[in-house]
Formats: structure tokens, sequence, C-alpha cells
């Protein structure tokens, strides 16, 4: 474990938030063909905040720990705060990380972002009546953010933003 900060060997000993969500609202999966790691974020999201998100990585002690990280970073925010959240603030959380494992943390970041997509897809996907959609456009954070005043404005809005992420 030499190279690491003691940041870095305590998540990887004692990771945080490891395992599934039932009925997630976003699931994130990304991998690097080049060593191996794979890592799947899971997201409940309530009302534009993130309650609870958890873990499952397949990878080297990096990027268990940058995964056990990003969930403690992201715990409790917005999506647009957690949208902010970028590799390099993992890595300084972390305490560094040896440059050889950096990309573990930008696994943590482009994971986190599949994972908001896949929420906004999933709130977009299959809007069939105006009741649903009424649920939507009572939630706080669309109300907000899109301010949509009829489904096709809605899942155009969403969609802009789903692929700016």
């Amino acid at each position: 474990m030499q190279g690491y900060s003691r940041k870095v060997i305590d998540h990887f000993r004692n990771p945080r938030n490891v395992g599934e969500i039932k009925e997630p609202n976003g699931i994130g999966r990304v991998g690097n063909p080049l060593c191996g790691d794979v890592m799947v974020l899971y997201l409940k999201i309530e009302k534009g905040v993130i309650v609870d998100i958890r873990f499952k990585t397949f990878g080297c002690c990096a990027a268990i720990a940058t995964s056990s990280m990003i969930t403690e970073l992201v715990k409790g925010k917005t999506i647009d705060e957690a949208l902010k959240i970028s590799n390099q603030a993992v890595t300084d959380a972390l305490g560094g990380l040896p440059s050889i494992k950096r990309h573990c943390s930008v696994l943590g970041e482009q994971a986190l972002r599949a994972a908001i997509r896949d929420y906004h897809k999933k709130a977009t996907d299959g809007i069939q009546d105006d009741e649903r959609l009424n649920k939507m456009k009572k939630n706080k954070h669309y109300k907000n953010q899109y301010a949509a005043q009829n489904k096709k404005s809605l899942n155009k809005s969403i969609k802009n933003q789903r692929d700016s992420i």
C-alpha cells in the first residue's frame, strides 16, 4: 500500500456505502478496459436531492477508495451540486492518488454523470398521461430548473440537460 494516503487506505479497507439500492432512480456503469476496473453507482433521488448513493466496484485499491469517497461527497447534495464534483475534487478529498492511479477518480466522475443521465432518462421515459406529467412538474427540481409548460417542452428540456452532462 506504499504511495497511498491514509484516507485512501481507510476507504479501501472500510469502504462506505457499498452495495445496491432497491429500485434506484439512476444507475451509472463505467469501466476502464486497460486496467479492468469496473464501477457501478446507484442513486436514489428525491425532489432533486441525492438521498442515497451506493456502489459496487471491481478493481484496485484506488478504484474502491474513489468509489467510496464519491458516495460521501455526493450524498445529500442536489443534482446540480453533484455535477460540480470533479475527479480532482475526489482525488483531493482522498489526500491524493499516485499519478498512475488518477484514472480511478476519472471513473468515479464518469460513473456519477452516467447515473445522473440515467436518472434523467428514466424521469422522462414513458410519460403517458397528464397525471404523471403533473407529478414531475410539481417536483421542485424540474419546476425551477426547466419551467416546462407541457409534455413536449419538458421532454425537450430534459433531453438537452442530459446531453450537456
